[in-house]
């Protein structure tokens, strides 16, 4: 008869390595033998799905689903960010650490490494640094998009082919303003000015509706807005990952903090949402995919690009970076 397996056994896997995040419904989760697993009820019988935590970064808990107190147990032991959420991703059910409509349970620990967190501080506190991490951020940002935006392959696989010399002269643009914008509120006002001119170029790309207009969260929205919303708690539930994995508070953000408490996940989110999930939203809206497939789709998008591990090495980037000017 095979042992129990623990949670604790199977952290062997970094985080920036795991290759799953996965969204449930209408399902139980619990511990069967050492192993968690969520359980579906089909006529007389249940049956019984593995879920590889070791693997795994996130798990989304959506409509209809429960869980029990030792599945919760050995996925806090396995590092797995835990999300209850409704169908889609909304509405919001709890008030947790991060404020948006999913709840975000992170792992607890006492063992968190504190280096990034000591650099973090060191920095954060000044608001010249503080705007000199946002713009670190954003230029990230800037350097995903055109890197993916741009992917011959990706282009060829989607039907998806902006315009290159647009594209390039919007992000040389932003690029270029960096260095003199002066505050976080220019600068926030200059990133959404930036995603309006993207959704405009990702429209003409795709053929969808030329009158769309951004709206989150309402009624009869259409469903490139539906499927960026679905897709942007995806890119927050591999944030949340990542400040969690490096030990640094969600609220010690450098770019929304004025109206997130969870910000930094927010901040997080923007290095790789306009790259990955924006137009993977259009294109899929375009070509009439289900909400399941829109999800497998952004899935695999952030796994085979490594969106975690972009997260993680810009947040180390930042927290060295800034850290060592202010000792110097």
């Amino acid at each position: 008869m095979m042992d129990d397996i623990h949670a604790s056994d199977l952290k062997t896997i970094l985080h920036s390595k795991r290759a799953n995040l996965y969204y449930l419904q209408h399902c139980r989760v619990l511990v069967n033998g050492g192993r968690v697993e969520y359980v579906t009820d089909e006529q007389q019988r249940s049956r019984y799905w593995n879920i590889p935590i070791a693997n795994t970064t996130c798990l989304l808990l959506g409509t209809g689903t429960s869980i029990t107190q030792a599945a919760m147990r050995e996925l806090a032991k396995a590092g797995v960010m835990v999300g209850f959420c409704g169908g889609g991703g909304t509405p919001l059910f709890t008030a947790n650490e991060v404020e948006m409509p999913v709840s975000w349970m992170s792992p607890q620990s006492e063992y968190r490494p504190t280096e990034y967190l000591q650099q973090w501080c060191r920095f954060w506190f000044d608001d010249a640094l503080r705007l000199a991490a946002a713009k670190h951020f954003q230029s990230a940002r800037l350097k995903q998009i055109r890197q993916h935006w741009l992917n011959q392959r990706f282009q060829r696989d989607n039907d998806f082919a902006p315009s290159e010399s647009a594209l390039n002269s919007a992000l040389g643009a932003m690029e270029r303003s960096l260095s003199s914008i002066p505050d976080t509120t220019m600068l926030l006002t200059e990133e959404a000015r930036m995603t309006k001119h993207l959704y405009a170029l990702a429209v003409r790309s795709t053929g969808y509706d030329t009158d769309f207009t951004r709206a989150s969260r309402g009624n009869g929205m259409d469903p490139a807005n539906h499927f960026l919303d679905h897709g942007n708690y995806l890119a927050y539930g591999l944030a949340a990952t990542a400040c969690w994995v490096l030990g640094l508070p969600h609220g010690m953000a450098v770019l929304h903090g004025k109206t997130r408490r969870g910000g930094l996940v927010f901040d997080v989110a923007d290095i790789v949402k306009d790259a990955l999930i924006l137009p993977q939203a259009f294109i899929s809206a375009a070509r009439g995919d289900t909400e399941q497939e829109f999800r497998q789709a952004c899935i695999e998008r952030m796994t085979q690009h490594e969106a975690l591990d972009t997260m993680i090495n810009v947040l180390q980037d930042t927290a060295a970076t800034l850290s060592a000017e202010v000792q110097a």
